[in-house]
């Protein structure tokens, strides 16, 4: 028995149009006019917190910060393990 192709059909009012943030994102599909995002229903959810953990287009910058410890505190703390 053959599998056939199901065409989701995102314009029935379960999929919401992508918002502005999603331009350039290789996730969405035009129909009937409308862009929708094949990954989420609502894209303006996911941009909620700052931003969507599926978008393709955009990376999240990741600040490392040095952290400078006291080697003499250091030193007592791993005196104090044993």
């Amino acid at each position: 028995m053959k599998k056939q192709a199901v065409a989701k059909n995102y314009s029935d009012g379960g999929f919401q149009p992508v918002i502005e943030k999603c331009i350039g994102c290789s996730r969405i599909v035009e129909q009937e006019g409308k862009q929708f995002c094949t990954s989420f229903l609502d894209p303006t959810a996911k941009w909620k917190l700052g931003f969507c953990n599926f978008a393709t287009h955009a990376k999240p910058e990741i600040n490392i910060t040095k952290v400078r410890i006291n080697p003499l505190k250091a030193a007592k703390r791993a005196s104090k393990n044993k």
